[in-house]
């Protein structure tokens, strides 16, 4: 097999090349689609990703069919070509490309992966679970994480399609992220039953591994397109206690308020709004989380293209457009060396 090196230019390197600068790159067709311009000349209109992000691809003469039929959509493929800058967006102009021969790139390059180790986060994912009190609420859990399918699942699925940790992983990143948040905040709050806000924190989003497919880009399902993942992870829970002998009625109903609520308002798809304390608690923890992820996301994204640290960061959805400032690095350069040191 070919060194993985044959990767050497990602998406991200993009934002630091020059207008017309010509290069080679093996990227990920995610969107392939025949369109005219105004002139209703035919173009072929691309969407080129990898692990580290996504950009616009266009060939301008579509003519030639044999180019434009030897590739799909989910296939790699090498391509030549420049970018340039429209309304403040990179596009790619592709002047030539061809599918991607056995062993030239490795297809983990071309989806983000979380920077964590799995199997950690999956052991302590597995080791908050073990510190329950509550047997009815670790049965639970303990039944749904032996299923090696779903485990696999959990582990392997983004947290979402491209909103915030939208990278393979991405789901147990964040889960085990509010677990720590959780677990921090319990003992303050005596009113909080500890082992049922944890459990709504590892099923909240369970229904994910069924909604979104991951292998060609991150996808919805036609299931998670039509029912959501709210719905989905409500009924594999519910028949998953369903074949718990003796689990009490009143947890039931507790579990799935989870669940239901935990989007924290109608309309942003919680069919219910939270209506117990723990359901409150997780709604605000994952709303924090998803922010600061893709808050921190930003601040990454504005050091690769070294921008300083007086400019603020690109708008962020999460956040209604704004634009954030890293106050870290602002503070750090302002800072006056020691005396007696340069830098």
């Amino acid at each position: 097999m070919l060194s993985r090196s044959m990767k050497d230019i990602f998406i991200a390197d993009l934002a630091t090349f020059e207008d017309s600068k010509i290069f080679d790159a093996f990227f990920l067709v995610l969107h392939k689609q025949i369109r005219t311009t105004k002139t209703n000349k035919p173009y072929l209109n691309l969407i080129l990703g990898d692990k580290t992000g996504q950009v616009e691809g266009r060939i301008w003469d579509p003519g030639d069919s044999r180019i434009t039929k030897e590739f799909e959509r989910g296939d790699i493929v090498k391509v030549r070509g420049c970018v340039s800058r429209f309304d403040d967006r990179l596009q790619m102009k592709v002047e030539y490309l061809r599918k991607a021969l056995a062993g030239e790139v490795e297809k983990t390059d071309m989806l983000p992966c979380t920077t964590c180790d799995v199997d950690e986060l999956w052991q302590k994912l597995l080791g908050f679970v073990e510190s329950f009190t509550d047997s009815h609420l670790k049965q639970l859990l303990n039944t749904l994480l032996a299923d090696s399918g779903l485990a696999q699942a959990y582990r392997e699925a983004p947290a979402a399609k491209q909103l915030h940790h939208a990278w393979l992983g991405g789901l147990l990143e964040h889960v085990v992220s509010l677990l720590t948040l959780a677990d921090r905040v319990a003992p303050h709050y005596p009113i909080l039953y500890r082992d049922l806000l944890l459990t709504g924190v590892v099923l909240h989003d369970i229904g994910k591994v069924r909604e979104l497919a991951w292998d060609i880009g991150f996808e919805y399902t036609v299931e998670g397109t039509l029912l959501g993942h709210i719905e989905m992870g409500l009924e594999l829970v519910s028949k998953t206690i369903d074949g718990l002998p003796d689990f009490p009625p009143r947890l039931r109903t507790l579990v799935l308020h989870m669940i239901l609520s935990h989007h924290g308002k109608l309309e942003f798809g919680s069919p219910k709004l939270p209506m117990i304390p723990e359901a409150l608690v997780l709604n605000f923890i994952d709303d924090l989380d998803a922010k600061m992820q893709a808050v921190a996301s930003e601040f990454e994204k504005s050091t690769r293209e070294g921008k300083g640290a007086d400019e603020l960061t690109g708008r962020i959805w999460a956040l209604d457009q704004r634009q954030m400032l890293n106050t870290r690095e602002w503070l750090k350069a302002d800072a006056k060396p020691e005396p007696g040191k340069l830098f």
